[in-house]
């Protein structure tokens, strides 16, 4: 598979997560509303989804290093498609909050796969120039979908979206079917069993290198998830956006993750993915922290606005590097490396975040706060425990 075939695919696979979420994103106020519950549960339905995803990768990972990579993820593309029909239909909260988790469950295989993919084919820079042109590709989802979303949701309900989420799936699944070949040959995929799954599970824990990554994905995924779900409350109820304003603010963040990621690819050769690593999460804990010195300021939506938007650069400069250093020592243990930094990234954000709404309330300063302490965790393990590993 060429660099470019391998872009282009491989980006479309990625952008579940994205679709996931953003595609309803500016409608989730109005959801809450259409079913007679709290912004706290509208906002859970993002967290059933995210922890689906987080949780799911460690079913699809550790398959693909089993069964190959093709077919664990056409059988996460089809349940992904058949599950958007039931959150379109779903008559109650709470069994949209089921169908949500579960879509998330499926959907992990395309995230995890893909990154297990990427990780057949390069190694070392490489591997870091490849994920940020997968995020070319990938990282326009955030781009398009809720600026997409807010458009439909002129002429569509909430049900609609997860309808057009249903055919995204199925534009998926047949991307996969004929565009993607197998990559991890039958001679290099473990035994199975149970026993074969906590031996891979454990060499990849017992690396120190990764599971440094491991702690500063985790703090990255909570102040990004905090970003993700708190976002059109506060943006709309307490600035006064509208759902089509709000969704061209949330574009130009996800631009700015693509810039960050481009940048990244420039001169990753020159600086090598630690320096650049590094560099991108101490530069993310600088924008939560002026973000939470704006929202304690009271200032307006402008500078809230820049500051979030230099938030999602900063995470676009560091992502690929991270996950590249995480990857470094387990090629034939790809599929699993990937679900466990998967899971770190996508499991703890829609429990914390949902807490500190509960505690603080949904609003500039609560979103500001859990953003910056969970971008000082990340920085912090970072400089101490992902640099001296990186380095011995």
């Amino acid at each position: 598979m060429s660099t470019l075939h391998a872009m282009l695919v491989l980006g479309m696979l990625e952008a579940f997560g994205p679709l996931s979420m953003d595609l309803y994103l500016p409608q989730l106020p109005q959801l809450a509303a259409s079913l007679g519950t709290t912004e706290a549960l509208g906002q859970a339905t993002m967290s059933a989804c995210m922890i689906g995803l987080g949780l799911g990768q460690l079913i699809a990972g550790p398959l693909s290093d089993r069964f190959g990579r093709r077919l664990p993820l056409m059988v996460g593309v089809a349940a992904f498609a058949v599950l958007s029909a039931v959150c379109a239909t779903a008559p109650t909260i709470e069994l949209l909050l089921l169908a949500r988790f579960l879509q998330g469950l499926a959907g992990s295989a395309g995230i995890v796969i893909c990154l297990a993919i990427a990780r057949d084919q390069f190694d070392g820079v490489e591997l870091s120039r490849m994920l940020s042109l997968l995020f070319l590709v990938s990282g326009t989802a955030p781009i398009i979908a809720p600026v997409v979303g807010g458009q439909l949701a002129r002429i569509m309900d909430w049900r609609g979206i997860f309808w057009v989420l249903g055919a995204v799936g199925v534009v998926l699944l047949l991307v996969v079917v004929f565009a993607l070949p197998e990559t991890l040959p039958v001679g290099e995929r473990h035994g199975g069993g149970l026993q074969a799954l906590r031996g891979h599970a454990g060499a990849v824990m017992s690396d120190r290198l990764f599971t440094s990554v491991l702690i500063a994905a985790a703090g990255g995924g909570v102040a990004f998830f905090t970003y993700l779900s708190m976002s059109s409350f506060v943006l709309q109820d307490e600035f006064g956006l509208t759902p089509q304003t709000f969704s061209l603010a949330f574009a130009g963040g996800a631009l700015a993750s693509i810039a960050g990621s481009q940048a990244s690819r420039l001169v990753v050769r020159r600086w090598g993915p630690l320096n650049i690593y590094l560099g991108g999460i101490t530069a993310t804990l600088i924008a939560t922290t002026t973000f939470l010195v704006l929202a304690l300021s009271g200032t307006g939506v402008s500078g809230v606005v820049a500051a979030l938007v230099g938030f999602m650069l900063c995470s676009g400069i560091g992502g690929p590097n991270g996950q590249t250093l995480a990857l470094a020592h387990h090629r034939a243990r790809a599929g699993t490396a990937s679900a466990l930094l998967g899971m770190a990234t996508f499991l703890f954000g829609p429990v914390v975040a949902p807490l500190a709404a509960g505690v603080g309330g949904t609003n500039a300063v609560t979103m500001a706060v859990t953003m910056t302490v969970a971008a000082a965790v990340a920085a912090i393990a970072a400089w101490a425990f992902v640099r001296p590993a990186a380095r011995s």
